[in-house]
């Protein structure tokens, strides 16, 4: 494998989707295990950061570089193997497998093991698994299948030493807060595991820790900075046999709010509930009234301030009809209009809800790059943060208060149905901007108070390390450090993530 210098050719592997830009001195595209550590091997040597990489679709600048060498495992991306093993199909992969290839060889796999399906669903498909594993990423789906972490049984590490660490879910447990994690050269480290109590909400926060927890769980959701994933064992599951989507359409956000509530107390066979408000709406109709391409997606009337979309997954036509019905109930109880819903039952349409969906972050991201091209310093600030089923009305209440004191223009959409929504500021100055960090800085903390997550999909990356210490306190973080520094004493591993190196 060759170890480049990078040059002017590799300015793509310097940034990813958070728009944040790095350097670097090195970067490598390794194929296989023994190439991560020849590039590990050459770090060490030169005393080089090490930063992994895999589709850089992540918002929270987890695979931007601050110096040293890139590690780009985008070409490890070979599917490894199928098994069946106590009921479940499981599928071995390597972690530059992007996500819309996996969903393609594993529609291939019908005819031998039936239909399957991956849960997890990040709205950006061209995210590998190796990065939606080290994010513990998620997607509207959780809402019912939970995040990537429930379907993740096995995992091959490489450390930052060199040595591998082979796991299979229900092999390797800690015994209460210390682990005892033994590598496959024979030789074991005991790390001792953070002692904060992680909140019961949709959670993407630092490390996973928890007493008598499985080690697999270190890994996931670990930023990449306690060793390199080469290999994911993942879980498939059976795929419902209908799947059917349908918008409901209402005049004011509290009536959203209050079917949030109702769809979640009567309706068992939602697969996720999504929202998207009156900002986000505005937004995709000032675009589609100027761009062809958007002409297919369906108008929204005037008057509809908010909508919720509810994926109903079932093993019949008859239950999918039933739930479907209680959708229909809860939405006439909260004032919307069942005769307006809009609603899908086959692949096409559901590809149509997908592209109503995805355009909205679309037409977001081009207004604020518009904007940038006039004032570069200034980016969009997304919001990332959970909250328990019973701050659902004072977290939006919290976000609208903050908005409207400070004169911010904002686009809000996402997972409602776990209390979870992106709150996205669009400043027009950098004036805006500082503003709106500091107004994110008091939501962090007023979430925190709330028993709620700073980062509940995204992971922390660099650019919420300062929310992760709000979230659980600085005696937290020294302990997160501390358990890295058993694993990678050097500090080597994606620095900057989740926290910085400390003495």
């Amino acid at each position: 494998m060759k170890i480049e210098r990078v040059s002017d050719e590799h300015a793509l592997y310097l940034r990813d989707e958070s728009r944040s830009v790095g350097k670097a001195d090195f970067i490598a595209f390794p194929v296989c295990d023994e190439d991560v550590l020849e590039a590990l091997a050459f770090a060490r040597t030169n005393g080089l950061a090490v930063t992994t990489q895999g589709g850089r679709t992540g918002l929270a600048a987890g695979a931007v570089p601050h110096g040293g060498l890139v590690l780009n495992l985008s070409r490890m991306d070979k599917v490894l193997g199928v098994e069946r093993a106590e009921g479940s199909v499981l599928m071995r992969v390597q972690p530059g497998v992007l996500l819309v290839n996996l969903r393609k060889y594993v529609e291939g796999l019908r005819g031998t093991y039936g239909p399957l399906f991956f849960p997890p669903d990040p709205t950006e498909t061209t995210a590998s698994i190796g990065g939606m594993t080290a994010c513990n990423a998620s997607g509207a789906r959780t809402y019912f299948y939970g995040p990537t972490r429930r379907y993740v049984e096995g995992l091959r590490v490489l450390l930052a030493d060199g040595r591998s660490v082979t796991l299979r879910r229900g092999q390797q447990s800690a015994s209460g807060r210390r682990l005892l994690l033994r590598c496959d050269d024979g030789s074991r480290l005991f790390l001792p595991l953070p002692s904060y109590r992680m909140p019961a909400v949709k959670n993407a926060s630092g490390y996973y820790a928890a007493y008598g927890m499985d080690a697999v769980d270190l890994f996931v959701g670990s930023d990449g900075t306690l060793g390199i994933i080469t290999e994911v064992l993942l879980r498939l599951e059976p795929l419902p046999a209908q799947i059917w989507e349908c918008g409901l359409l209402l005049k004011t956000e509290k009536d959203a709010l209050d079917l949030t509530k109702a769809l979640r107390k009567n309706c068992s066979r939602l697969a996720s509930i999504e929202f998207f408000d009156e900002g986000a709406l505005r937004v995709l109709r000032e675009r589609k009234a100027r761009d062809a391409s958007l002409s297919s997606l369906a108008d929204v009337p005037e008057d509809v301030h908010s909508i919720l979309f509810a994926e109903i997954h079932a093993d019949s036509k008859e239950a999918a009809f039933a739930e479907l019905e209680k959708a229909s109930t809860c939405l006439s109880t909260c004032g919307g209009d069942p005769a307006r819903t809009w609603f899908g039952w086959n692949a096409a349409d559901i590809r149509r809800f997908k592209d109503f969906r995805h355009a909205v972050p679309e037409s977001v991201n081009m207004l604020i790059d518009a904007r940038r091209r006039k004032e570069p310093g200034i980016t969009k600030l997304g919001t990332d943060m959970s909250v328990p089923d019973d701050c659902l009305y004072k977290v939006f209440a919290m976000y609208r208060e903050g908005l409207a004191q400070l004169g911010l223009q904002s686009a809000v959409w996402g997972h409602i149905g776990n209390n979870h929504v992106h709150v996205n500021i669009l400043p027009n100055s950098l004036e805006e901007y500082a503003r709106a960090k500091e107004l994110y800085g008091t939501w962090a903390k007023r979430v925190t108070s709330m028993g709620g997550a700073v980062s509940a999909e995204h992971g922390v990356g660099k650019l919420k390390a300062s929310f992760l210490e709000t979230m659980y306190g600085a005696a937290a973080i020294e302990e997160m450090r501390e358990l890295k520094r058993t694993i990678d004493p050097a500090f080597m591993l994606n620095p900057g993530n989740l926290f910085g190196a400390k003495d």
